[in-house]
């Protein structure tokens, strides 16, 4: 398969936002195991005074490793390699493009979203950037019990085209990483947007299972290799206690075994692609949202862990 620049040997940058798009933590949790895993550090970040509500996204105090305590502003920035070649006995991220994986890590604006939208675009324009790939995560009706789903789009029809993703049909309200899609596509940078499904039964903590997912799919589109660490284990423990809590409550153990019914019927291998795609359009019909979040009656998407 030819890939376009950008997703396999080119210079890509990872994207994931706290807040509206991060469901299960999942999305955030994979960006952050990027940046561990190839020792990123900061090169470019947004002034949070001009993008920042604190009342609605509150600075945070913590105590460092010499024991002070310091106030962690909400914010944006984009991390890039540092040369360093980090410690000898951790696993690193290989493959096409490793060594110039950049990642962009922040939390959702409250303000001036095309200007935000455009410095960070600017900023990977002057990093050389040549493929941007967005990571989110929504709440949705899948079964903790079966593989995650990551749905893959693209408004570029010659990433569609490379990568075999689908242009996505949703309509309706956005969070930022569409605008910083859009924002990328306009300056002639491709991207490509991936989201997965998190049960939305267990949205109050974060899934590790989801994460495995985008990663799994992040390598797929890239020929990257992501070492895991512990993330497969605390994914197993995860699921036995969801499992743990579903065998003390029978209502809830039966709307699983519901979720798991459908899930295998659209898995059959009997299942065309036009009635798994016809599927898909019903529970965004049912759910009145699409790929950017699962709606909650007060007009919002999938909401991070408390």
């Amino acid at each position: 398969m030819n890939h376009p620049a950008g997703f396999e040997g080119g210079r890509l940058l990872v994207v994931a936002f706290e807040g509206w798009n991060d469901a299960g933590e999942a999305a955030t949790g994979a960006a952050k195991l990027l940046v561990e895993r190839l020792g990123l550090v900061e090169i470019a970040s947004v002034d949070p005074e001009l993008y920042f509500d604190y009342q609605f996204t509150r600075p945070t105090v913590a105590v460092g490793d010499d024991g002070v305590r310091r106030l962690e502003w909400p914010g944006a920035a984009i991390l890039g390699p540092s040369g360093d070649p980090g410690s000898p006995g951790q696993a690193r991220v290989t493959g096409p493009g490793a060594d110039t994986l950049h990642v962009l890590l922040g939390s959702e604006p409250a303000r001036s979203w095309k200007g935000f939208a455009a410095e960070l675009v600017d900023a990977a324009l002057t990093a050389d950037i040549e493929g941007i790939i967005l990571l989110g995560a929504m709440l949705a009706d899948a079964p903790h019990t079966r593989p995650l789903a990551v749905f893959a789009s693209s408004e570029n029809p010659d990433v569609r085209d490379a990568l075999g993703v689908d242009r996505s049909t949703y309509e309706g309200p956005v969070g930022i990483l569409s605008v910083i899609a859009d924002q990328a596509e306009r300056v002639g940078i491709p991207t490509v947007s991936l989201w997965a499904s998190v049960p939305h039964y267990v949205h109050n903590s974060p899934s590790p299972k989801a994460v495995l997912a985008l990663l799994g799919k992040l390598e797929e589109l890239t020929g990257l290799s992501i070492p895991r660490g512990n993330l497969e284990v605390e994914a197993k423990a995860w699921e036995a206690g969801v499992n743990a809590l579903a065998a003390d409550d029978e209502d809830m153990a039966g709307y699983i075994t519901q979720l798991e019914q459908a899930r295998d019927a659209v898995d059959a291998p009997e299942a065309s692609g036009e009635a798994i795609a016809q599927e898909f359009e019903r529970y965004l019909r049912r759910r009145g949202d699409g790929p950017e979040g699962r709606a909650d009656g007060r007009g919002e998407g999938p909401r991070p862990a408390p």
